[in-house]
């Protein structure tokens, strides 16, 4: 007990006048009667929220691994489907590569083609020259046998 709750309980307890008789007042008893049915439905509402905390924590729990369980099923599908994600990614870029190697294979064929034409032009030439040259060597005539 503190020294104020001391000096209330010799605090007058009626109004100023003539003496009455009366008993000290037990201010600390009276906040005790007072407070204690408050404290009583605190202590209930306190019960009430340690129940309903311990729901929520059990609660999240649950929250928690069917989250997880879900985060795993995602991972394991995307882990599944990856192949084919990168097989659509990755056809553009063969197509564009598929596109340029015919490019370069029909370019290779033109090349090819002009080569085997100017071989066609000069082919009639080159064997009379050969020819003419084996023949001038087989007879004698312009050159050593």
């Amino acid at each position: 007990m503190s020294l104020r709750d001391f000096l209330e309980r010799f605090r007058p307890t009626g109004t100023p006048g003539a003496a009455a008789v009366g008993v000290p007042a037990d201010r600390a008893a009276e906040r005790a009667a007072e407070l204690e049915p408050a404290l009583a439905r605190l202590t209930d509402v306190q019960r009430e929220a340690a129940r309903i905390r311990a729901a929520a924590d059990e609660a999240a729990e649950v929250l928690r691994r069917d989250t997880a369980l879900r985060a795993e099923r995602v991972v394991a599908d995307a882990r599944e489907r990856a192949p084919e994600v990168r097989r659509l990614a990755a056809a553009p870029v063969l197509e564009d590569g598929r596109h340029e190697a015919d490019a370069v294979r029909a370019a290779g064929d033109r090349s090819a083609e002009a080569v085997r034409a100017r071989a066609r032009e000069r082919m009639p030439e080159l064997v009379d020259r050969t020819v003419a040259d084996a023949l001038r060597r087989a007879t004698g005539a312009g050159g050593t046998p």
